[in-house]
């Protein structure tokens, strides 16, 4: 992995977390997402204004990090992210993503392990995390939320740090899933429904304990898709979409490899 100069300080300015260029982004990003997005936001009381903690939420298309970005951002905090390496490595783009504080790691293979120590050290400097607990956008084909990794759920209960469940959709009516086509008109609702804290309690120090790992998962995906039915309107699925069953990639484009 090509080695990175991450910036680990602790968050400052307002929105909490922000630095210069971070702000000269979203002061870029947000009024062009205005021109083409309209807002319905609820539960931002629900974000803790200070201290660490992490957001985690449904993935469904590229450009949900940058609407769930501007909606945190808009709400007092600038978070943090564990983006992969490859990103980083692009010209201008990933020296802006570091100067912002973002954070490259592995995804995949032996140094995919070391995503939690970079987590552990931003939630201790007392950030806000951004984690999208699938690990990719999800392959359902309705766009429910699929059966998700552990990592969120490992993170939370070695640090005992409170996971904040929020769901979104509208971004994938702009940038379809797995594609990287504008559809811009007509305007689209994005819409962000924020719960309380996931209650963990019961698995608190069991951070090392693969069935605590997976009933913490489920109860955090749960969360997430109880937010999600709300918007809808509709039931999720019975039976969750499950990766590691089907004959899809792990990671990456599936639609773009099998065409």
């Amino acid at each position: 992995m090509k080695q990175f100069k991450v910036r680990y300080e602790p968050p400052r300015g307002n929105p909490l977390g922000t630095n210069l260029t971070f702000k000269i982004c979203a002061n870029i990003v947000i009024p062009i997402f205005n021109l083409f997005m309209s807002r319905d936001w609820k539960g931002a009381e629900n974000i803790p204004t200070h201290g660490r903690v992490i957001v985690a939420s449904n993935h469904m298309s590229y450009l949900d990090v940058l609407v769930f970005t501007q909606f945190l951002y808009r709400n007092g905090r600038a978070p943090r992210y564990l983006g992969k390496s490859g990103v980083f490595s692009t010209p201008v783009i990933g020296k802006i993503l570091l100067a912002a504080g973002q954070v490259p790691v592995e995804r995949e293979g032996s140094d995919a392990k070391k995503a939690v120590d970079h987590a552990k050290i931003i939630l201790e400097q007392g950030h806000m995390l951004g984690v999208y607990p699938e690990g990719t956008l999800t392959r359902d084909p309705d766009m429910w939320p699929m059966l998700a990794k552990t990592g969120c759920a490992r993170l939370a209960l070695t640090t005992n740090t409170d996971v904040i469940p929020i769901a979104q959709w509208g971004s994938q009516l702009v940038v379809p899933n797995y594609t990287k086509k504008l559809a811009l008109f007509p305007r689209k609702t994005i819409i962000i429904r924020v719960g309380k804290p996931v209650d963990l309690s019961r698995w608190y120090g069991k951070g090392e304990d693969q069935q605590a790992l997976v009933e913490a998962t489920a109860a955090i995906m749960r969360a997430i898709t109880d937010l999600l039915e709300e918007i809808r309107g509709q039931r999720r699925p019975e039976v969750i979409f499950d990766p590691h069953t089907s004959d899809l990639p792990r990671t990456g484009n599936f639609k773009k490899k099998r065409a």
